[in-house]
């Protein structure tokens, strides 16, 4: 491959960070149609308990990460269904995961330079094993949405719309937060749990602004995905010191700059979706 990705490193940061930068703005365009963008946030930050459990317990702290997040996701719709407001279930989880990191980070003082990796992204050291497991998740991801897009769209746009009309919104929600919690554990090694949910939500808003349909702002998000993660290890490549996850994400939030100067419709409203616009919309059935 020509310069930067002449080299393996590179090619499976390549490989690692394309699968990233598309499904995490998939994800992310429902999680902001639905008023969630900070979900990612707060199981990221349990996803970090887990990485620190793992190194504690000496096993591989892909896995344990992705039991806990998921387990963490579901509790916060458990919780919303039990009346608990969203921003205060998705509060619990935040704090309760950046505390749990903390005792256990404590606990495993050995814990060093693979902690931090997964902190902040380290997507220069992925392995081959890593690259298998981030594509295969990232066709899981894929293959749900899919399969089960439409419900999910009817879903995030009118909850009781779809309730009403016989759908299982219980399930389609909690298949949303596992998507979720997925998306997290594959995109931790490429940008880190504390920048996974930027790139589940800067991509979003940069196509948004510009799409005219929910469908056309999925694929334009996961366009810019793509591009800001080329751009950022090209960029990280060059310059040599410069981390690549902060750098991914700093592409990432110029493009969402970048197109919100560009857009022609003034009046539209940053962070809310097409539909809330009152853009022309695919209706699914």
């Amino acid at each position: 491959m020509p310069w930067p990705f002449d080299r393996g490193y590179m090619q499976l940061a390549l490989y690692a960070g394309v699968v990233v930068g598309a499904v995490a703005p998939m994800i992310g365009t429902f999680l902001v149609q639905k008023r969630l963008s900070l979900m990612g946030d707060g199981i990221g930050h349990v996803a970090l308990a887990g990485v620190a459990a793992g190194l504690l317990a000496g096993v591989w702290p892909i896995w344990t990460a992705l039991v806990i997040a998921v387990l963490a996701a579901l509790g916060i719709q458990m919780m919303q269904r039990r009346g608990v407001a969203g921003d205060l279930a998705l509060a619990l989880v935040f704090y309760a995961g950046i505390a749990a990191a903390a005792v256990i980070a404590q606990l495993a003082r050995s814990l060093d330079a693979s902690f931090i990796g997964y902190l902040f992204g380290s997507v220069f050291t992925v392995a081959p094993s890593e690259v298998w497991l981030i594509a295969g998740l990232g066709v899981v991801i894929v293959v749900a949405i899919a399969v089960t897009g439409p419900a999910l769209f009817a879903i995030v746009v009118d909850e009781e719309s779809a309730r009403v009309a016989g759908l299982p919104v219980d399930r389609l929600n909690a298949l949303l937060a596992i998507l979720v919690a997925l998306t997290i554990v594959v995109a931790m090694r490429v940008v880190g749990v504390l920048l996974v949910a930027a790139l589940m939500v800067l991509p979003v808003g940069a196509s948004q602004v510009l799409a005219r349909s929910f469908r056309a702002t999925i694929l334009g998000a996961s366009a810019v995905g793509v591009g800001s993660v080329v751009v950022g290890l090209t960029l990280a490549r060059a310059q040599g010191d410069l981390q690549p996850g902060g750098t991914i994400v700093l592409v990432a939030a110029a493009a969402f700059v970048i197109a919100t100067l560009l857009s022609r419709r003034p009046r539209a409203v940053i962070g809310a979706s097409p539909v809330d616009q009152h853009l022309p919309v695919e209706h699914h059935h």
